[in-house]
C-alpha cells in the first residue's frame, strides 16, 4: 500500500469520527463531567479505559496503513470508533493531537537514559535498570528542560494536516513535558532509583534522599514555568484520567495555547509509594508534590495505588478534586472519608469484572455493593487496566449496560 492509499484510509476513518464527535450526546456528556467535577449531582459516569492488552487486541490485527505515521493516527482513530460502540460516557473530542517534539525524548527525562532488562516481546515481563546507583551518580542529572523542535513539529502537523485537516481540526500540544506521571515525582524516582532501593533510602539515607526530591522538584517547576511563559500551555495541556471539564477550569480546546496552570487540571500519583506509610508518604513524595500541584487549578490524584489510609493526608492538596479509589481499596473507609468533598473514582477489578470471567449476577452484586459503600457522595466508575476478554470481545459492551443499570437504581440522580 502506497501512501496515497495510507491517506485515503485514514481520511474514511477521519469521516466516521468527525460524525460521532460531533453527535449531541458529545456535548451531555460535557456537561455531565462538567456537572459532575464541579461536586454537583448528577447520575454516576460511567468509563471504560482501552489500555494494555486491550488497546491492541481491538486495533492491531484491523491496521491497514503501511506508513507508521499514517499508522498510529490510524490506531487511535480506530480506538475511539470501538470506545464511542461502547456506550460509556467517554468523550470523543473533534479533533486529532499532534504532540510537540521535545529533543529530549521519552525515556531520558532526567538527563539519563531510563534503560530496563527482561524479555522483549509481547506479554514479556521487565524491570528498569536504575542508572544512580550511587549518590554521586546524581551528578549525572540534568533538569527537564522546555525544549521543542519546532521544524520537527510543524512538519508532522502539516503532513497530517495534508491528509485529514480539512476533515479534522489537527490540534498541536505544545504544553510541558513534565505533565502527568512525569511530573508526579514517584514513577521517575523509582526508575532511576530503583524501587526496592529506594524504600531503603528512606531509612539508611534520608539527607541524600530529600536533596534528589528537591532536585527533581524544582526541576518540574522550572519546566512547566517557562512553558507557560513561552506562551505554550494549551487548553489540552491537562490530563485527569477521565475528562478534564469543571467551572473553575477552562474546557479542552484545540489549538488555544497561552493559558496558565491555575486554569488547567493537573494529574499525580504514587503508585510506588502504596507500600509507604501515610508519614513517610508526605515527607518523602507529598511535601515535594504540593509545591508543582498548587500551581494549577484543580488536581486529581491516584492511579492504581491504594490510598485508604493516606485520604486525611491527601487533604493538604488545596485544589484536590479526584481522588482514585482502587481494586485494592477499602471503598466503603475511602467513601466515608472522602464524603461529598471530592468525586470518588471507583476502579472495580478489571479482572473480577470482565478478564477472568463473565459472571452477570456477580457482576452485579458487586458493582452495587460497591456503589452502596459510595452512597451520597460524588463517585463515577472507571474501569481500566483490562488485559484480556478471553476472546469474548462484547463482553465491555456488556459491562457497560449493567453498569449503567446497577447505577440508575442504586444512585439515580447523585
Amino acid at each position: 500500500m502506497d501512501s496515497r492509499s495510507d491517506i485515503a484510509v485514514l481520511r474514511e476513518l477521519a469521516r466516521q469520527y468527525l460524525e460521532i464527535a460531533t453527535k449531541p450526546v458529545q456535548e451531555q456528556r460535557r456537561k455531565l463531567w462538567r456537572d459532575h467535577n464541579s461536586l454537583r449531582p448528577t447520575p454516576v459516569p460511567i468509563m471504560v479505559t482501552l489500555n494494555g492488552w486491550a488497546q491492541n487486541a481491538f486495533t492491531e490485527p484491523a491496521l491497514v496503513c503501511q506508513d507508521p505515521f499514517y499508522r498510529h493516527y490510524e490506531h487511535d482513530l480506530r480506538l475511539q470508533l470501538f470506545q464511542h460502540s461502547l456506550g460509556d460516557d467517554t468523550l470523543q473530542e473533534p479533533w486529532l493531537t499532534v504532540n510537540a517534539v521535545h529533543p529530549r525524548g521519552w525515556d531520558n527525562p532526567w538527563g539519563v537514559d531510563e534503560t530496563h532488562s527482561g524479555i522483549n516481546e509481547a506479554g514479556g515481563s521487565w524491570k528498569f535498570v536504575p542508572p544512580i546507583v550511587d549518590w554521586t551518580d546524581t551528578s549525572k542529572l540534568s533538569p527537564p528542560p522546555h525544549q521543542i523542535d519546532e521544524q520537527a513539529t510543524a512538519a508532522n502537523a502539516a503532513r497530517l494536516g495534508e491528509a485529514i485537516g480539512d476533515i479534522l481540526p489537527i490540534n498541536v500540544e505544545r504544553g510541558p513535558y513534565c505533565q502527568g506521571f512525569f511530573s508526579d515525582i514517584a514513577q521517575h524516582l523509582a526508575r532511576l532509583r530503583g524501587l526496592e532501593q529506594l524504600m531503603i533510602d528512606m531509612y539508611d539515607n534520608p539527607k541524600e534522599l530529600h536533596a534528589l526530591l528537591a532536585f527533581m522538584r524544582d526541576g518540574i517547576l522550572a519546566n512547566q514555568r517557562a512553558a507557560e511563559a513561552a506562551g505554550d500551555v494549551c487548553a489540552t495541556s491537562q490530563y485527569t484520567q477521565c475528562h478534564a471539564y469543571a467551572d473553575s477550569t477552562v474546557p479542552p480546546k484545540p489549538n488555544r495555547p497561552g493559558l496558565q496552570r491555575r486554569q488547567l487540571w493537573n494529574y499525580m500519583a504514587a503508585q510506588e509509594y502504596e507500600l509507604i506509610s501515610p508519614a513517610m508518604h508526605d515527607e518523602f513524595l507529598l511535601q515535594y508534590q504540593l509545591p508543582i500541584l498548587k500551581e494549577w487549578g484543580l488536581s486529581a490524584y491516584g492511579c492504581c495505588e491504594n490510598l485508604t489510609e493516606k485520604i486525611g493526608l491527601l487533604r493538604k492538596i488545596p485544589n484536590l478534586r479526584v481522588i482514585a479509589v482502587t481494586l485494592r481499596a477499602d471503598v466503603r473507609r475511602c467513601a466515608e472519608q472522602i464524603g461529598r468533598d471530592y468525586c470518588l473514582s471507583w476502579r472495580p477489578n478489571p479482572g473480577e469484572q470482565v478478564c477472568l470471567q463473565f459472571d452477570e449476577p456477580y457482576i452485579r452484586r458487586s458493582l452495587r455493593a460497591g456503589l452502596e459503600a459510595c452512597r451520597g457522595g460524588r463517585v463515577h466508575i472507571l474501569l481500566k487496566n483490562v488485559q484480556t476478554l478471553q476472546g469474548e470481545n462484547d463482553r465491555l459492551h456488556r459491562w457497560v449496560r449493567i453498569a449503567r443499570k446497577v447505577a440508575e437504581e442504586v444512585n439515580p440522580a447523585g
